[in-house]
């Protein structure tokens, strides 16, 4: 008996292309971008802290947000980023705070800013130890928390 094997008929259905490959990120790249985006944002708040005379919590939001975004957009999926992004958050936040003191002591004193940071930083840190209050350490960890959740989310 014989038997004569044909092949099947080719399908008409095109394979799925092959998945990209899970990129860890550059941990570097994403540290110096949320670096760049904390200094940016600690100026900018406190240029709000010396406006309004009050710290606000959506502006700390503001800041971890933007430190986070930058550092996971810019390095990617790797689990130490978010973490980094929280403290250099909180640096930020807290770095907003003695700026805007040093602003407002800038005005009072009519001289320049960094002069007040260079000269006079003893003056500003006891200045924020005297404002200190429980809010103080809200504002700093909800920055951290935001730049936490948004560098986790956007992580490329």
């Amino acid at each position: 008996m014989s038997q004569n094997f044909q092949p099947p008929a080719p399908s008409s259905y095109t394979p799925a292309p092959a998945a990209a490959p899970a990129r860890g990120g550059n941990v570097a790249l994403g540290v110096l971008a949320a670096v760049v985006a904390g200094l940016a944002a600690a100026g900018v708040y406190g240029a709000i802290v010396k406006a309004t005379h009050h710290e606000i919590g959506y502006a700390a939001v503001g800041v971890g947000a933007l430190v986070g975004f930058a550092a996971g957009k810019a390095g990617g999926r790797n689990a130490a980023l978010p973490v980094v992004a929280t403290l250099l958050s909180v640096a930020a936040v807290l770095g907003g705070q003695l700026f805007g003191i040093a602003l407002d002591g800038a005005e009072q004193l009519s001289t320049g800013v960094v002069e007040v940071l260079i000269d006079h930083t003893s003056e500003v840190v006891d200045s924020w130890k005297t404002g200190l209050d429980p809010l103080v350490f809200l504002f700093l960890a909800i920055g951290g928390y935001a730049a936490f959740q948004v560098s986790r989310k956007t992580a490329a």
